[in-house]
């Protein structure tokens, strides 16, 4: 039996079902990973120099703005097969009375955008937005702005952020995960409970490094659940994987999916 014959094998004996996602899948459909989103104005910054609230509060401006671009080049992107085929194997399991629960390191929405429901953004979102002080949530859309996914920028054009409705002194920051802060307590704990009942976890573009994400896998394996890892390469959990696929996800998961349509 191949590794992907073994992979349809267990995809198909699974009821209980966590996928868990990185970069890599999002990189299918032109998205860079967070240390390539670096370009132009911006190029002169470690990304890790930009994603923090003392970067955000030193340099205001800068920050709001790589973020707003890193937003529209998402927007400017579409879901790729891999999305599509995600979206509807869930709604194939579910149809079925199983569950699939979606879990993501992206903060992006391509996930949604192909399909996918319910997803837990374990980094946050792109799209999500919140007072830098008072922490009330915000509605927000960056496309307002007019910053545009190829836009060429330099000190003249960066943008002030936007004033808190909510309080007289905050402004808006994104909804993502900066360092030194804690995961979304409430998606973090649904990914748990999701891959102690899970018979089946799926791993997909994930480069296995950024804790605590990293050890969520083990957490289902060590529940009793089988392991597929999708990625082109082999990383820190390939060892730890009952079946790798060394494959993107956008050309392994519709041929791994082909018998399990919407």
């Amino acid at each position: 039996m191949n590794e992907m014959d073994a992979a349809r094998h267990i995809v198909a004996e699974s009821r209980s079902i966590v996928v868990l996602t990185g970069a890599g899948l999002s990189a299918d459909s032109g998205v860079p990973t967070f240390r390539n989103a670096q370009t132009g104005l911006w190029q002169r910054f470690e990304p890790e120099h930009l994603a923090t609230e003392a970067a955000f509060r030193d340099h205001p401006s800068m920050v709001w703005t790589w973020y707003l671009w890193r937003a529209m080049l998402v927007r400017s992107v579409a879901p790729n097969a891999g999305h599509r085929a995600l979206g509807a194997w869930q709604q194939h399991v579910r149809s079925k009375g199983g569950l699939l629960t979606m879990a993501t390191q992206n903060v992006d929405d391509l996930h949604e955008r192909g399909g996918a429901a319910d997803v837990l953004h374990l980094h946050g979102s792109l799209f999500a937005y919140r007072c830098l002080d008072c922490r009330q949530q915000a509605s927000f859309d960056p496309a307002t702005t007019g910053v545009k996914a190829d836009q060429h920028f330099d000190e003249s054009t960066v943008l002030v952020p936007v004033a808190c409705a909510h309080c007289d002194s905050g402004v808006l920051r994104p909804g993502v995960v900066w360092f030194g802060e804690m995961l979304p307590q409430d998606a973090f704990n649904q990914t748990i409970e999701a891959l102690e009942q899970a018979d089946l976890v799926v791993v997909i573009g994930s480069s296995g490094l950024v804790q605590p994400a990293a050890s969520l896998p083990l957490i289902g394996r060590d529940a009793g659940a089988k392991v597929l890892e999708i990625n082109p390469v082999a990383t820190e959990l390939s060892r730890n994987t009952d079946v790798h696929l060394a494959s993107t996800a956008a050309v392994a998961l519709p041929e791994l999916l082909a018998d399990s349509p919407a």
